[in-house]
């Protein structure tokens, strides 16, 4: 039988912010972190966190601060996290929370690839596997992307963000809304073909400091439709994790049998037949304990 068992809790950053959470809890030792991308609620990889559930790993998933559960009582407006505390505060709490339970292994999106250089502990994961990550440089998109992203940097977004006082990501079909504060440090990274990696900014320069003493194993995939995070885009910023071994995985909607990942497809149902199968086998090969996959292992559609 499939468990099915989910738990939501609360975290606590190390700031003292207060943080949602879902824990799907089974029989074995192991757990996986779910890293979210910019603006996801953590419910969207629900569907996963099952998945891996089902073979015997404890998942937690987590809202960061200002998105889903972990947004304020008062909202957006006047809220002003930094977009850091999104990595080293927000994600590695959960992380924190994991390894304290057993060996931990992220399996992260977007986002999450450029959380691993910023933990203040990444040696607390035994390894990392993460879809869509890049450099966010627009530089690297089709010319049609180039210009809805133009469009958002430089004519929606300053506007919106001046009137609302958040960044109305919702309203683009992108997510949930965001504080103005990450919006104004996403687009100022994003304007880099290296990212942060590029930012002479001094408050960048310290950030990517410690990214040269990550040495845990990476996978980074990314498939040939994702428009914001194409494998030219991964290449450029992974290459930042001078110290790890990263393993650069580009997949094609073809070979999954779908008609399209994009940028959200790899947590959905329809592409995970195809991929998740493979997201274990490679966490599996650097020490993740399973148990044998089944004909009923997927989670039936609700």
């Amino acid at each position: 039988m499939i468990p099915t068992h989910e738990q939501d809790i609360t975290l606590t950053a190390d700031d003292g912010y207060r943080l949602a959470a879902t824990i799907f809890p089974t029989h074995g030792s192991d757990w996986i972190v779910v890293g979210s991308a910019t603006a996801v609620p953590r419910r969207f990889y629900r569907r996963f966190a099952r998945y891996a559930q089902a073979r015997g790993v404890n998942v937690i998933t987590t809202d960061y601060r200002g998105i889903g559960g972990s947004r304020p009582p008062g909202g957006l407006r006047g809220f002003m996290p930094d977009y850091v505390d999104w990595s080293r505060q927000d994600l590695a709490a959960a992380v924190a929370y994991a390894s304290d339970r057993g060996p931990s292994y992220l399996v992260g999106h977007s986002l999450a690839g450029h959380a691993i250089g910023l933990l203040p502990d990444p040696y607390r994961l035994r390894a990392a596997w993460v879809a869509a990550g890049g450099a966010g440089w627009h530089g690297y998109m089709p010319s049609r992307e180039q210009r809805k992203v133009w469009l958002l940097w430089n004519v929606i977004g300053p506007v919106a963000t001046r009137l609302l006082g958040y960044q109305p990501m919702k309203a683009f079909g992108i997510g949930e809304d965001i504080p103005v504060s990450v919006y104004r440090r996403w687009k100022q990274w994003c304007r880099f073909p290296h990212y942060f990696f590029d930012d002479p900014d001094p408050v960048s320069r310290d950030l990517v400091a410690g990214f040269a003493g990550v040495g845990i194993p990476i996978a980074a995939v990314n498939a040939t439709d994702d428009w914001w995070a194409l494998p030219a885009s991964r290449d450029a910023f992974f290459k930042g994790y001078t110290g790890a071994t990263v393993e650069a995985v580009t997949v094609t909607p073809a070979e999954l049998g779908v008609r399209e990942v994009g940028h959200m497809g790899y947590f959905r149902e329809h592409v995970g037949r195809a991929l998740w199968p493979r997201t274990m086998d490679w966490l599996q090969m650097h020490g993740l304990r399973t148990t044998p996959v089944t004909a009923s292992t997927m989670p039936q559609a609700e």
